[in-house]
């Protein structure tokens, strides 16, 4: 046997350090290669890791809630010897100790600003799990109808070998996880930890108080939201979009699209085709501000905003401009998925140029998202909802919703924001029905 050592992964270039949220396991545990070992948190986004080798974890050196240069050991492993993983050089650590961690609550299912690309439930899936199942060619459509008995209802590796061999057999198998379920945890188990110092305690007093430390990403999204309003003077316009058009295409094409594709056919692509056509009409909202230098950006890279159990994170599609229908809804799921599992690098949410964020999936009619820096526009939609409307004189029921453009005016003025808002609605209601996947 041989003792493998697990070190604190460097993130990106720009990372120094990490934050361990959770321990998966506890001393004495098994573990097998590649299956998630702990959580940690740098200033750009939270991760799962994955063991290094297979064997027994036979030491913990960095407990939940330290914060270690990268490269600092933080563990060992006891390996079962085939399995073994290379090591990254020894980093002195700190005292050892830590208590076994909570399963982490399951995000919950929240359209195009989350993850409805790749699931109808917003569950969580381990690494282990999204592996066997690219492996033994199970959808996220699937996924999603397994009941899963792992803790808060998280589907377990021996759960999709079941239905796999199920699915063999002709057997029927899983039953459906309604939308919107969540499986414990809560709003607030995704902000922090429970704060318990005597002074809070005398401050804020329980039952009557709780007290949460912010998490490494709240922490730096509210200084970042913080920092965009004292930066850039927020202006806001509010258009109406007559979606009537894309919400018949999409129930007529979704079946179809979603057993050629494997993933679900959302608003999110028609929006995003809609956006980038726009962009390439008015660059300037492409744009960034340096000093007193205006930087125009000849490269589209899409920023969607995710509501995630750790925070709002924005994952990025690079060159969107060089993509297509199929290749925004094949990018969409692909970020949407790996955000739920933690996958997502560092680089791939830095560079954005435009963003996009959904607060219509949580019944929000209209919303003023505040400008990610240092793009100067974000765009909000607002929830499509059936309205009387009036259309050549005549009254009609019609799918419509509010989107509302928040840009900077120190170069976006009224005109050109109203403009560009305007490409975007022509855009959607004058979408090419004809179409086809």
């Amino acid at each position: 046997m041989a003792r493998i050592e697990v070190v604190m992964p460097q993130m990106g270039e720009s990372i120094a350090e990490g934050t361990i949220v959770k321990w998966h396991k506890k001393v004495g545990d098994a573990v097998t290669k590649d299956e998630t070992l702990l959580e940690i948190a740098t200033d750009k986004v939270d991760s799962e890791i994955p063991s290094p080798a297979s064997g027994v974890l036979v030491q913990i050196v960095v407990e939940e809630q330290k914060t270690v240069p990268v490269r600092t050991v933080i563990a060992w492993i006891e390996s079962t010897g085939a399995s073994a993983g290379a090591a990254l050089p020894v980093t002195p650590g700190a005292s050892t100790g830590a208590p076994p961690a909570a399963t982490p609550a399951p995000v919950q299912e929240t359209g195009i600003a989350s993850v409805s690309a790749g699931s109808a439930g917003g569950r969580f899936y381990s690494p282990l799990v999204l592996s066997v199942a690219r492996t033994e060619g199970v959808s996220m459509t699937e996924l999603e109808t397994i009941a899963g008995t792992g803790e808060g209802g998280r589907v377990t590796k021996k759960d999709l070998l079941g239905y796999v061999e199920a699915r063999r057999s002709g057997a029927v198998v899983g039953k459906p996880v309604l939308p919107g379920t969540v499986r414990g945890g809560g709003a607030a188990a995704s902000l922090g930890v429970p704060v318990d110092s005597p002074e809070m305690r005398r401050k804020y007093p329980a039952p009557a108080y709780d007290v949460l430390q912010m998490s490494t990403v709240v922490q730096k999204m509210a200084q970042h939201m913080v920092a965009s309003v004292q930066t850039s003077p927020h202006v806001a316009a509010v258009h109406e979009v007559d979606m009537t058009l894309i919400v018949k295409h999409r129930a007529e094409h979704a079946a179809a699209f979603e057993r050629k594709e494997g993933i679900k056919l959302t608003f999110t692509p028609y929006i995003v085709d809609a956006v980038v056509k726009a962009i390439k009409k008015f660059p300037l909202i492409n744009s960034s501000i340096e000093g007193d230098k205006i930087i125009k950006k000849n490269f589209i890279n899409l920023g969607i905003a995710v509501a995630s159990e750790s925070g709002l994170i924005v994952p990025v599609i690079r060159h969107a401009e060089e993509k297509n229908f199929l290749g925004y809804a094949r990018a969409v799921n692909d970020l949407a998925v790996r955000t739920r599992a933690k996958k997502l690098t560092p680089e791939e949410i830095q560079g954005g140029t435009f963003t996009i964020s959904n607060f219509g999936v949580f019944g929000t009619l209209i919303g003023m998202p505040i400008i990610n820096q240092p793009q100067v526009a974000i765009l909000g939609t607002g929830a499509i909802k059936k309205r009387v409307a009036v259309i050549d004189d005549a009254i009609a029921i019609r799918s419509m919703a509010f989107f509302t453009l928040s840009f900077d005016h120190r170069i976006i003025d009224g005109a050109l924001g109203g403009m560009f808002l305007e490409e975007i609605v022509q855009n959607l209601q004058g979408f090419d029905v004809s179409m086809r996947f």
